[in-house]
Parts: C-alpha cells; sequence; structure tokens
C-alpha cells in the first residue's frame, strides 16, 4: 500500500508507515505546501496512493467529485 501523508500531519508520519512496510511519502516531497485539498486528492488518485489526513473536509471533497 502506498500512503500520502497530508500537509497538516507531520513528515514524521513517512518513519512510522515506512517501519511498518508501507510506501510513504509526505506531500512536501511531491507538490506545493500550498496545494488545495482537490489538487492533493487529485494526485493521489492518480499515483494509487491513500492519503493520510487530519483535515475533516476531504470526506466532503470525496462525496461531491464521486472519488470514492
Amino acid at each position: 500500500m502506498k500512503i500520502l501523508i497530508d500537509t497538516n500531519l507531520s513528515p514524521d508520519w513517512t518513519t512510522v508507515f515506512k517501519g511498518a512496510g508501507f510506501e510513504a511519502l509526505h506531500w512536501t516531497e511531491v507538490g506545493n505546501f500550498q496545494a488545495t485539498d482537490q489538487e492533493i486528492l487529485s494526485w493521489a488518485a492518480d499515483h494509487a496512493y491513500v492519503l493520510f489526513t487530519h483535515d475533516l473536509d476531504f470526506g466532503s471533497i470525496l462525496a461531491a467529485t464521486g472519488t470514492c
């Protein structure tokens, strides 16, 4: 499983996930820190990553876009 860690979480999460055997990236490794939620979600979907976030509005974005 590939995990993308959102900007609202510490990059230290990559170490946690990698230690558990997952492929993990922090968003700042692949995109602009000021990217919109939609940009981050689209990148994750396009690259087959699961998004790990603490942002409560991603559920609304998923519902509105039909991504899930």
